[in-house]
């Protein structure tokens, strides 16, 4: 169905960005977290601006807008396309060394500089899908960054297309490349006003022809941990550690449910993802995740009666638990307007590829976009094994989302009045 000849850059852009380190920093209390992040954002800007996008700027925060001019006398929908410039604090991003591995032939592929590092086809059966493809990897020292790298370089090669063919109708289009969407303060200071956007799509999403729907809610849970201390050779009976307690509130997780590990599809999980401190305070943090909201009280009911029930063994110690929103399921918001994953699914299908809706075990920029005023669904970037050093992408699968991109824009306006 694909009937656009399109001179592609998406990979020579792809290729670099990924060398430009712009880890997140979740410890950090600045906007980006990391000043390297706006190494990449200069550079973006830099290239808008080379394109036409004539307003082009990153602002103080780190955040790069750009509009694209409507070019019909229709009255169309202002539709945004967005992506994030940070990479995961899980693994490395400095160094990246990208590796194209043409014509993939269906094998595991082990990686160059680090031969322990395997992507095996039967922990990645989506590279099934891709063999006569390109696959791009690391050399098996960091991650790749293609989340979200690879919507940057499909939003930009969409945006240069339509900046050059001008022949190809479409309403006005905003830009927006945001910090820290891994640290889950992607959207704080976006300025919805100016973007001014009715609707919007981010490309952050996994397998082709997926446009994703709905995501977790989610939680951010700290228990806070007061314990007894105590000079250690005359602590008997005296000292209540801290350290130990909290050790023990996350020993009493269930093993066989409600974990990263053992849950899938639709099932809600709480997930320790630190722990700090001494022997009178320690600190646990936690994400609660759940497609439901009463799903995610259930899971914090939970997780509270277990530390009650540790804390029993403890009267000298005290605990506090505090719960803090972090994003909500955009589906709530979407299904309000019908017509925004209706048109993606259409721009699928006429970028030649079988569209399918899902569900997303994450979140995107999206899930808070969307109840900031900003109906915002997710499409796929083709990126896979995100966060870490087995990363990988597609070349075709890239060039199949910058297509979508644009035939996203076109069918908006053929839609409009």
């Amino acid at each position: 169905m694909n009937t656009l000849n399109i001179d592609h850059t998406v990979t020579e852009r792809f290729l670099n960005y990924v060398k430009i380190d712009t880890q997140s920093d979740p410890e950090s209390p600045t906007c980006p977290s990391t000043e390297k992040q706006k190494d990449l954002g200069r550079l973006l800007v830099k290239e808008l601006l080379e394109m036409g996008v004539s307003d082009a700027h990153m602002d103080e925060n780190g955040y790069v807008y750009g509009t694209i001019p409507s070019n019909t006398n229709k009255k169309v929908h202002v539709i945004c396309f967005c992506s994030h410039m940070d990479t995961s604090p899980d693994c490395s991003g400095k160094d990246v060394n990208p590796i194209i591995n043409k014509g993939y032939a269906g094998q595991d592929i082990v990686l160059k500089n680090d031969s322990t590092q395997v992507i095996k086809v039967s922990e990645h059966p989506a590279l099934l899908e891709q063999i006569g493809n390109d696959i791009i990897t690391t050399d098996g020292t960091t991650l790749l960054g293609a989340d979200n790298k690879a919507g940057l370089a499909e939003i930009m090669d969409a945006a240069n297309y339509l900046m050059k063919h001008p022949e190809i109708k479409h309403g006005t289009i905003k830009l927006l490349f945001t910090p820290d969407e891994e640290i889950g303060r992607g959207v704080d200071k976006a300025d919805m006003k100016k973007l001014a956007a009715d609707f919007g799509y981010t490309m952050d999403g996994e397998s082709l022809g997926h446009i994703e729907d709905e995501t977790f809610s989610a939680d951010g849970v700290e228990i806070t941990i007061n314990g007894f201390s105590t000079h250690p050779g005359f602590a008997k009976n005296k000292m209540e550690s801290a350290i130990k307690i909290a050790s023990k509130i996350v020993d009493s997780l269930p093993n066989n449910r409600i974990s990263p590990e053992t849950t899938e599809k639709k099932e809600g999980f709480v997930h320790p993802v630190s722990i700090g401190g001494g022997i009178e305070r320690t600190v646990i943090k936690f994400i609660i995740r759940d497609f439901s909201e009463e799903g995610l009280k259930l899971l914090e009911e939970e997780l509270l009666i277990l530390t009650k029930k540790v804390m029993k063994d403890y009267p000298k110690s005290s605990f506090t638990f505090e719960v803090k929103e972090q994003y909500r399921n955009m589906k709530k918001v979407l299904d309000k307007n019908p017509e925004i994953v209706k048109n993606a699914l259409e721009a699928i299908r006429r970028a030649g590829v079988k569209p399918h809706l899902s569900s997303i075990r994450g979140g995107t920029d999206g899930s808070r976009l969307s109840y900031m005023g900003l109906p915002c669904p997710n499409i796929f970037a083709g990126e896979h094994a995100f966060h870490s050093k087995q990363e990988w992408v597609s070349v075709q699968d890239m060039e199949k989302a910058v297509l979508t991109i644009v035939y996203l824009c076109m069918v908006w306006e053929e839609e409009a009045k």
